[in-house]
């Protein structure tokens, strides 16, 4: 049977679009399936999980946009994701709910590669645990708590950071990595 015209606008679109349910991908336009080097119906029906290189990256993520979503039902970032075969890349995410209440209990996501327009700059699996959680406000020293290290080598890695980033300070930083308030 021929596609609709709404079937080939999503299929299309020249941004990646996924709908999911938990966390869990339910459909997704070619661009996106092609964005992330994947055929899409390897994407259906799998958790959004297998799309980042660690768990704890798709539970800090989670945990970085959930207030936004419950309090207005949107949220925006910049990200690290990563290709099948785990090349990285940045990505401009917007996500949407109709459910506030239970954000992710149904949400829409546009992807968007973006690093041809960000500076190109490698992150060790550590600094990206260091940074998920300076994004969620946590201190050095819980930091280092959960992380198992202490508040000194927590306090080297953020001043790498703001080197590597010429960020002058962590607002700085956070918004040339993540994208939070730019």
């Amino acid at each position: 049977m021929p596609k609709t015209l709404d079937e080939i606008a999503f299929d299309l679109a020249p941004i990646g679009v996924v709908l999911t349910e938990n966390r869990i991908i339910k459909s997704c336009n070619q661009t996106f399936a092609h964005m992330f080097g994947y055929p899409r119906e390897a994407l259906l029906d799998q958790s959004f999980r297998m799309l980042y290189p660690s768990a704890t990256e798709f539970d800090a993520i989670r945990d970085v946009g959930l207030q936004a979503l419950k309090s207005t039902g949107q949220y925006s970032d910049e990200r690290i994701m990563h290709r099948r075969g785990g090349t990285p890349f940045w990505a401009r995410v917007r996500v949407a709910t109709p459910n506030p209440d239970h954000p992710l209990s149904r949400a829409v996501l546009s992807f968007a590669d973006i690093s041809g327009q960000r500076q190109e700059v490698e992150l060790t699996p550590r600094e990206k645990q260091v940074v998920m959680r300076l994004g969620q406000g946590h201190t050095s020293k819980e930091i280092a708590r959960d992380l198992g290290l202490s508040p000194r080598t927590i306090d080297d890695y953020r001043a790498r950071l703001l080197r590597k980033f010429k960020a002058r300070n962590l607002a700085e930083l956070l918004s040339r990595i993540m994208g939070v308030g730019g």
